[in-house]
C-alpha cells in the first residue's frame, strides 16, 4: 500500500472510531436520562443488550468477505496500535472481566491452601505477553503464515505436527470458547431476566453475525469496538467506588488505603461471637455429614424415615404450609442410590468443612504468611500447597499465554514483523490499562461488602442479592444460619462470577451502571468467543481436512466452508455451555494449561534448536497432552464418582487439575529432547518428500 494510501486509510479508520465512541457516550447519557425520567429497569438492560450487539452486527456485516486473505488473516493490513486494541479485547475474555476481580476477593492476594490466589492470574498472564512479545510473535508474522498449525507445518513437515496442532488447537479454543459463551448466557439472563439457555442463545446471535460474515476482518473492527466498551464498563463502576470510599476516582493509587481497614474488620470477624455461632453450626453440619458416610445405606434409610416422621408431626400440629412444603422438598432431595449419596454428602461435608473456617473459607485478604517449621504444622502445609498452586498457575497461565492459538493468529495480521512488535507493546498497554484496576476493585469490593453489608438485618438486604440467588445458587447464596435475624459474613456465599457484574448494584449506582457491566461483560465475552470460533473453524477446515483431493478448489469455496464450520462449533459450544460445566476462570485456566502442554515446548525448541525434528516433536506433543489430559480426568469429579474414588484423593502434590500443565510442559519438552538426542536425522526421511505444497495457501 503506497504511503499517501496507507495515511488516507488511518485517517478513516481514526474517523470511525472517534464515531463510535460518540454513539456509544450518546446512548449512555440517554439511558442514564431515560432512568431519571422514570424508564423501568426491565428497559434499561434489554436496550443495552440490543443496541450493542446491533452495533457489533453491523460492523460485522459492514466487513464481510469471501477474499481468504482477508478472512483468515484481515488482508495483513491492521494498524500496530488497532490490533493491540483487538487483541487487548480478545485476551480480557470473560474470565478477566467478569471472573478475575471475583477470583481476587475469594480467594485474596496469596490464596490459602489449594487456593493459589487472584495474584496469580495477573502475573501468569501478564507474564505471559512479555513471552509472546520477545520470543513468539515476531517469528511467527515473519513466517507469513495464517494459522499456529501452518508453523508446525512449515517447520517440522510431514502430516501428524499440523494434525495434532490442529487437534489440540480445537480442544484448547472449544474449552476456552463454552467459558465466554457460558458468560454471555449469564450477563443476557440477567440482564433481560430470560432464562439462562435463551440468554445463551440470544449472546450466541451476536457472536455469529459478527464473526460469520466478515471472518477475521469483521472480528477485529468488531473486537476493537468491544474493547472501548469494555474499557468503559469497567473503569466507570471502579473510579465510582474509590470516589465514594475515598474521594478520588484514581483507585489504582489509592486503594490500598482500604486494605488496613479490610484487615481490621477480618481480625473483629474472626472473634465476633455471631460468625462463631456461625462456624459452630457448620462444623455440626459436617459432622453430621461424615457420620452418615460411616453407613450410606442405612442412613439413607434413617434419613428417609425421620423426614417422613417430621411430615406428619407438621400436619399434625397444623403446621404453616411452607414449613411442610420445605420438609416435602429435603425428602425429596435425599439421594436414590449409595453411590449418589456417598458423592453428595462427601461434598456437602467438604464445603461444611471449608464455611467452618474463619472468614467463610476465605483468607485474609493482604495476610502476610510469616510460618516457619517450628509453627502450627497445619498452617505450614496449608502455606506450602497455595505457593505450589500459585506457582503452577503462573507457570501455566505465563506459557499457555505463549501458546494460544487464537491469541497468536492476531499477530498475522500485521504488515511487518516491526508493526508485530509495537502491537505486542500497545497490548500490554490496553491489557494494563485494566489489570492494574483489577486489584483494586477486588478490594473496594471487599470493604463494601464487609462494612455496609454485613450486619444488615435479612428485611434490609437489597433486592438485588435475592434476584441473584434465585438466577443460581453458586452465584450468590445467603440464609440465617445461627437464627438472628442479621447477616454474618459465613451466612453470605458469593460466586466469583457475579462480584464484577454485581458490583454497581452493591455500591448503590444508578442501573444504568450495572447495564453498562453487563454490555462491557458480553463484549468481553463476544470477543473472544469470536477469535475462537474462527480458530476453531480453520482448524478444522484449513489444517486438517477434508482431504486435498475433496477440498473446494476456489479460495471462495473453502471461505464459506470455514463459515458453516464456524456455525456448526458454536452451536455445539452453546449446548455444552448450557450444561453450566464449570466456574469460567476454571475452564479458561484449564484451556491454558492444555495450549502450554501442546504448543509451548515444540514452538520454542523449533525456534531456538535447529536439530530438533520431527518424531521428536509428534511424541513430546503427545506426551505432554496425555500427562496433562490424563491428570484432569483422574481429578474431574465426575470420573472420581464413577469409580467410588475420594473427591480430592487424587492431587499430586496437592496441585489443583487446572494446573495440569505444570506436568505437561515438563514432560514434553524431555520427550523432544532425549528423542533429538537419541534419533539421528539421517534416520528420518528428508523433509521436502513428506511437505507437499497446498495452492491457495499463501506462505505453504
Amino acid at each position: 500500500m503506497a504511503a499517501s494510501q496507507t495515511a488516507a486509510y488511518h485517517r478513516r479508520l481514526h474517523r470511525n472510531v472517534l464515531i463510535y465512541i460518540a454513539i456509544l457516550v450518546s446512548l449512555i447519557g440517554v439511558m442514564a436520562w431515560a432512568e431519571q425520567w422514570g424508564l423501568s429497569r426491565n428497559l434499561i438492560g434489554p436496550i443495552f443488550l440490543f443496541s450493542t450487539v446491533m452495533i457489533y452486527a453491523l460492523i460485522g456485516i459492514s466487513s464481510r468477505t469471501s477474499d481468504e486473505d482477508e478472512y483468515y488473516v484481515a488482508g495483513r493490513r491492521i494498524p500496530a496500535m488497532y490490533n493491540g486494541m483487538a487483541t487487548a479485547a480478545d485476551w480480557m475474555s470473560a474470565a478477566s472481566f467478569i471472573s478475575l476481580a471475583g477470583a481476587l476477593y475469594l480467594q485474596g492476594f496469596s490464596g490459602s491452601g489449594q487456593q493459589p490466589g487472584g495474584l496469580a492470574y495477573v502475573m501468569g498472564w501478564t507474564g505471559g505477553f512479555c513471552l509472546v512479545a520477545l520470543l513468539i510473535a515476531p517469528h511467527l508474522r515473519a513466517m507469513n503464515l495464517y494459522t499456529l498449525p501452518d508453523y508446525f507445518d512449515r517447520r517440522y513437515g510431514g502430516r501428524w505436527p499440523r494434525i495434532i496442532a490442529a487437534l489440540a488447537s480445537v480442544l484448547c479454543s472449544f474449552t476456552y470458547v463454552v467459558a465466554q459463551i457460558y458468560g454471555i448466557g449469564l450477563i443476557a439472563s440477567r440482564l433481560t431476566g430470560v432464562q439462562f439457555e435463551i440468554g445463551i442463545l440470544l449472546g450466541l446471535g451476536g457472536v455469529l453475525l459478527c464473526s460469520f460474515l466478515g471472518g477475521m476482518r469483521a472480528i477485529t473492527w468488531t473486537q476493537v469496538a468491544q474493547y472501548i466498551m469494555l474499557l468503559m464498563a469497567f473503569m466507570i463502576p471502579v473510579s465510582w467506588l474509590a470516589y465514594k470510599q475515598l474521594g478520588t476516582p484514581l483507585a489504582p493509587l489509592v486503594y490500598g488505603q482500604q486494605l488496613a481497614k479490610i484487615d481490621a474488620i477480618e481480625k473483629k470477624l474472626v472473634n465476633d461471637p455471631a460468625e462463631i455461632e456461625v462456624r459452630q453450626e457448620f462444623a455440626r453440619r459436617a459432622k453430621v455429614f461424615e457420620s452418615r458416610l460411616e453407613n450410606v445405606e442405612q442412613s439413607m434409610i434413617e434419613l428417609r424415615q425421620e423426614l417422613e416422621e417430621k411430615i406428619r408431626t407438621l400436619k399434625a400440629q397444623s403446621a404453616d404450609y411452607a414449613a411442610i412444603a420445605q420438609a416435602r422438598r429435603e425428602l425429596l432431595s435425599v439421594p436414590r442410590d449409595v453411590g449418589a449419596a456417598r458423592d453428595q454428602w462427601t461434598r456437602a461435608m467438604h464445603e461444611n468443612r471449608e464455611r467452618a473456617k474463619p472468614l467463610g473459607g476465605m483468607p485474609a485478604h493482604a495476610q502476610a504468611f510469616a510460618g516457619r517449621p517450628d509453627g502450627n504444622p497445619e498452617e505450614v502445609k496449608l502455606f506450602g500447597e497455595s505457593r505450589l498452586n500459585f506457582l503452577a498457575l503462573v507457570f501455566c497461565l505465563m506459557v499457555g499465554t505463549a501458546g494460544l492459538p487464537h491469541l497468536l493468529t492476531r499477530f498475522y495480521t500485521l504488515p511487518s514483523v516491526a508493526e508485530t512488535r509495537s502491537s505486542v507493546a500497545w497490548s500490554l498497554f490496553f491489557i494494563g490499562l485494566l489489570y492494574l484496576s483489577v486489584p483494586a476493585l477486588a478490594v473496594l469490593v471487599k470493604f463494601e461488602v464487609l462494612n455496609n453489608l454485613v450486619g444488615s438485618s435479612f428485611e434490609d438486604l437489597p433486592s438485588w442479592m435475592a434476584q441473584w440467588a434465585r438466577l443460581d445458587s453458586a452465584l450468590l447464596e445467603f440464609s440465617d444460619v445461627n437464627g438472628d435475624r442479621v447477616l454474618q459474613l459465613g451466612e453470605l456465599k458469593l460466586g466469583a462470577d457475579m462480584i464484577m457484574l454485581a458490583t454497581p448494584e452493591l455500591g448503590g449506582m444508578p442501573f444504568v451502571v450495572s447495564g453498562l457491566v453487563a454490555a462491557g461483560g458480553l463484549a468481553a465475552a463476544l470477543s473472544t468467543a469470536d477469535g475462537l470460533l474462527l480458530t476453531i473453524s480453520n482448524a478444522l477446515v484449513h489444517d486438517i481436512g477434508p482431504g486435498r483431493e475433496h477440498k473446494p478448489k476456489s479460495a471462495e469455496g473453502r471461505v464459506i466452508l470455514s463459515k458453516f464450520a464456524l456455525l456448526a462449533l458454536a452451536m455445539l459450544a452453546a449446548v455444552v455451555a448450557a450444561f453450566k460445566p464449570a466456574e469460567i476462570l476454571a475452564l479458561v485456566s484449564t484451556s491454558f494449561s492444555l495450549a502450554a502442554a501442546a504448543f509451548f515446548p515444540g514452538m520454542v525448541l523449533g525456534m531456538l534448536w535447529p536439530k530438533v525434528h520431527r518424531p521428536a516433536v509428534v511424541a513430546g506433543m503427545l506426551t505432554g497432552l496425555g500427562v496433562t489430559l490424563y491428570y484432569m480426568l483422574i481429578n474431574a469429579p465426575g470420573f472420581r464418582k464413577i469409580w467410588g474414588l475420594d473427591p480430592i484423593g487424587g492431587l499430586w502434590l496437592g496441585i489443583q487439575p487446572l494446573s495440569a500443565g505444570v506436568f505437561g510442559v515438563p514432560a514434553g519438552l524431555l520427550v523432544m529432547v532425549l528423542l533429538t538426542l537419541l534419533v539421528p536425522t539421517h534416520w528420518i526421511s528428508p523433509r521436502k518428500e513428506l511437505v507437499a505444497s497446498e495452492p491457495g495457501y499463501p506462505g505453504l
